[in-house]
């Protein structure tokens, strides 16, 4: 069978989309990559959080997947809005990677060493609130790019520190650079963060049936349940919100978190339980209660209805 890959033409994008068509050329299928460009690669000069355009890596992708000019598309998981359109389906999840951040520096072997006013580099607005928490003397500037751009900002020192997903780095054999992988209990990783995204036409039974080797059962049930919380929250993938959720012997463990931009407040919840949807929500309902709804208010500019408890 012929399939059509659409992904982004960053490096990490591309090392995904190859790893999904290596797999499938081993079970004898023909497969070519089409390369799209999409919003969030266009805008570069912003702060992602600054953009808040939701979908920002994923629309130009799904509109080619709609006029079928492709079959099937290979996301990271955690740029897939949780809202995904009726046309569309996540239909397969593929073994996970390590959904921690990792530290990357030249001078400092880790957060706890780097000094007041050290310069960190990130655009994500989940780890900069994180970081700002574990330490409010710390300078975070954006820092946007692919992999390799980021890297090599750090290189020329620009930058004390980079925080990258560790995922990234493993993937582009660039673990030489990472001093510390940055525990969950310090930084909550977003969710869905080391996990990719096969994404097809709804219903598209062929394509669905070809790749459904791919979808990887534990995978699919942590990112269930952190992408339960994230819709349930109103996030996309700029917001203030961390999430992991492990899955072991039928039971899962979520660690949740919503921080303020600044740092002052972060508010953390735990939960436990089989059903993912259920642990998501229930995770995103405590933690709305607890001030999580004026904190995402203030990020998103617009009032956030706290479920009524039933």
């Amino acid at each position: 069978m012929r399939l059509r890959i659409g992904s982004r033409g960053s490096q990490l994008a591309l090392w995904q989309a190859n790893s999904i068509a290596a797999q499938l050329r081993e079970r004898g299928h023909e497969v070519e990559i089409e390369i799209i460009r999409t919003t969030g690669d266009k805008i570069t000069a912003v702060a992602l959080a600054k953009v808040g355009a939701k979908g920002m890596f994923t629309k130009e992708i799904e509109e080619a997947l709609e006029a079928r000019q492709i079959d099937l598309a290979v996301h990271s998981l955690k740029d897939l809005p949780t809202d995904l359109s009726s046309q569309f389906e996540v239909a397969a999840v593929p073994v996970r990677e390590d959904p921690r951040d990792a530290f990357c520096s030249i001078k400092y072997s880790s957060i706890e060493e780097l000094p007041p006013g050290a310069r960190v580099g990130t655009s994500s607005l989940r780890r900069e609130a994180q970081l700002k928490a574990l330490s409010p003397s710390l300078v975070v500037y954006p820092l946007r790019g692919n992999v390799d751009t980021r890297l090599r900002k750090l290189q020329a020192e620009e930058y004390d520190a980079v925080i990258l997903a560790s995922a990234g780095l493993r993937r582009l054999g660039r673990t030489d650079v990472i001093r510390q992988l940055i525990s969950i209990e310090a930084m909550c990783p977003a969710p869905g963060q080391g996990a990719l995204g096969v994404e097809t036409r709804a219903g598209d039974q062929t394509v669905g049936e070809a790749i459904a080797f791919l979808d990887d059962l534990a995978a699919r049930v942590e990112t269930n349940c952190e992408r339960a919380l994230l819709k349930k929250l109103g996030g996309g993938c700029q917001v203030p919100i961390g999430a992991n959720a492990q899955w072991k012997d039928g039971q899962l463990h979520l660690e949740a978190v919503v921080a303020s931009p600044d740092g002052s407040v972060r508010l953390r919840e735990s939960v436990d339980g089989n059903d993912p949807v259920r642990v998501g929500e229930t995770a995103a309902e405590r933690l709305l209660e607890r001030g999580g709804a004026a904190i995402l208010d203030q990020v998103y500019g617009k009032d956030i209805v706290i479920p009524q408890q039933p």
